[in-house]
């Protein structure tokens, strides 16, 4: 774990895999529309950065669904019918011009810092922007 997440008591498993997340996005999406869909964020957190389980996979997404409290039905019908799958290629059109290519991803003055980073890279990065060197 980074000092950063340590800190900030956020939790980082030691990830082997790195998968797909296609499927995880648009299953986002569609819980962004469900009343109490929030949680399926945290648990998809949960599940790819600390458990390290996959979450490409289906039945991945059906128990982490279920934990969050969503109907695991509906969201495999989502899922199957790629419903949100729109929604996602425009996210992906606006993001790629602009260096987006994973998350999290920190954008500012025209640079981005892609993906997670240690403390001390998040920290030369704001530096940088601030116009400290070092």
């Amino acid at each position: 774990m980074s000092r950063l997440t340590a800190e900030q008591g956020l939790p980082y498993g030691q990830r082997q895999m790195t998968y797909n997340s296609r499927l995880a996005q648009e299953l986002a999406s569609w819980a962004d529309t469900q009343a109490d869909g929030a949680g399926l964020h945290k648990g998809l957190y949960q599940a790819y950065f600390v458990d390290n389980r996959n979450i490409s996979d289906i039945d991945v997404l059906m128990d982490v669904t279920e934990q969050a409290g969503l109907d695991p039905v509906i969201a495999r019908q989502v899922l199957q019918d790629r419903t949100f799958a729109p929604q996602i290629d425009a996210d992906w059109q606006r993001a790629r011009p602009e260096g987006i290519t994973g998350v999290p991803t920190f954008v500012s003055g025209g640079l981005c810092v892609v993906g997670c980073q240690s403390y001390e890279m998040l920290l030369r990065f704001v530096n940088h922007l601030r116009g400290i060197e070092g």
